[in-house]
């Protein structure tokens, strides 16, 4: 697989064309709505393993490599005729390989509302090791809101994927609760009721729980880091695994109510996974911005791996993007859209993508009927692949994706031609 960036003068016919493949294939894997409307700076998956390029005047073999993202050693590895990696001629023709290597195995998690489409879980289930069926929301007695999971085991199941019940602290009618976690981690009536509770959904056909508290007062870090020690004791015992998900911090003092009583170490002790959400530095209410930043992934990741085993860890990705009005104003809420929206609503404008390095993240800018000036970052097969480097980079378990409502077939193309998918069932 290679990444192509629409330049000037492109077309899915042109380039089907320069690779030799289909047409049809590259609307499908790209979910590209209008062929006829390919934005510069759009990238397009391709199915290739290997493309002859003729060298341009003024042309490297490093801009070549960064062009293509292949390490300048595997293109000189497939030109025996390279001599010398810093002296190559315009007209030359070189071979720039795309071998069907992968860089190892990994697991993957995906978190689903019930909603999800029946196609869209089926196309989803192949790339998968966990499903996390969101959610099971926690109330202050210790008992359990009802969730229409059954249908999402059964196909999971039949697919060799494994559900993850998940139980959140959101309050009835949307928002994470701090009193409703305080009232659970110390209360022992109403933790015996969320334990027993849990014992009871368990046996539906989920293979583990994944615990997703956030917001949780300072104070309780202690209570929590007890009830998530007596819960890993019971359902463990029980032949279940246990995951918790995890704010995106950078040290061990990251002051905060999102951040103070999610103790790294203490998880990584504990639990069989810990989901890092590595995402929302652009977010709904805030100003424009990349949603995952790679280089603020990076800093999270710096100290996850200091406090916990690096075999434990899934890298969150954000499969969404936001189209913010600008300028930002405070209070104002980003529209939430799918990748392949996103790519879509830069074609329905005529927008160009740029592609921000330090980020690396796609983005675009565009003007609405009302003249107002909007920004749309989101990902797109580029962004993915940096982040998956980064897993191999950091030695990780794996990555777990919010949310898979939205088939994003570019994610799933990148992802298998990097690396195998773990199956646990």
């Amino acid at each position: 697989m290679l990444i192509h960036t629409v330049q000037p003068g492109d077309s899915i016919y042109l380039i089907a064309r320069r690779y030799g493949v289909s047409p049809q294939r590259l609307l499908n894997d790209n979910a590209i709505v209008n062929p006829q409307r390919l934005m510069i700076g759009q990238a397009i998956v391709v199915p290739v393993t290997s493309v002859r390029h003729t060298v341009a005047a003024g042309e490297t073999l490093s801009s070549i490599s960064r062009r293509y993202g292949v390490p300048v050693s595997e293109i000189v590895a497939a030109n025996p005729a390279i001599t010398n990696p810093n002296v190559i001629r315009a007209g030359q023709v070189i071979t720039i390989p795309f071998p069907d290597e992968k860089l190892g195995s990994i697991y993957v998690n995906g978190y689903v509302f019930p909603g999800i489409s029946t196609q869209t879980l089926a196309r989803t289930l192949p790339n998968l090791t966990f499903i996390s069926i969101f959610s099971y929301q926690v109330r202050t007695d210790g008992s359990l809101s009802s969730l229409n999971d059954q249908a999402i085991i059964n196909a999971a199941r039949a697919a060799n994927v494994a559900p993850l019940m998940v139980i959140t602290n959101i309050r009835e009618g949307g928002g994470f609760s701090s009193d409703i976690a305080h009232a659970v981690l110390t209360n022992q009536t109403a933790q015996n009721n969320l334990i027993n509770a849990i014992l009871e959904i368990l046996p539906k056909g989920y293979y583990g729980i994944n615990v997703d508290f956030e917001y949780i007062y300072p104070y309780d870090r202690e209570s929590y880091n007890q009830f998530i020690t007596r819960l890993t004791q019971i359902v463990k015992a029980q032949g279940y695994i246990i995951v918790t998900s995890l704010a995106p911090k950078t040290s061990a003092t990251q002051p905060g109510t999102l951040y103070e009583a999610h103790d790294y170490p203490v998880h990584g002790e504990t639990v069989d996974f810990v989901i890092l959400m590595t995402y929302e530095w652009g977010y709904t209410y805030g100003p424009a911005q990349a949603v995952a930043p790679l280089r603020e992934v990076r800093r999270v990741l710096d100290y996850a791996v200091t406090a916990i085993p690096n075999e434990k860890i899934l890298m969150g990705i954000p499969n969404y993007g936001y189209d913010w009005t600008l300028p930002f104003v405070q209070g104002s809420a980003a529209k939430v859209l799918s990748n392949t929206a996103a790519a879509n609503l830069a074609s329905e404008v005529g927008a160009q993508i740029f592609f921000d390095e330090a980020a690396q993240s796609p983005y675009f800018n565009y003007y609405d009927s009302s003249g107002r000036q909007h920004v749309v970052w989101f990902e797109d097969a580029r962004s993915i692949r940096s982040k998956l480097y980064v897993v191999d980079e950091y030695n990780l378990a794996g990555v777990s994706y919010w949310t898979l409502n939205n088939y994003f077939p570019q994610n799933w193309i990148v992802l298998n031609s990097m690396f195998n998918v773990i199956k646990v069932l």
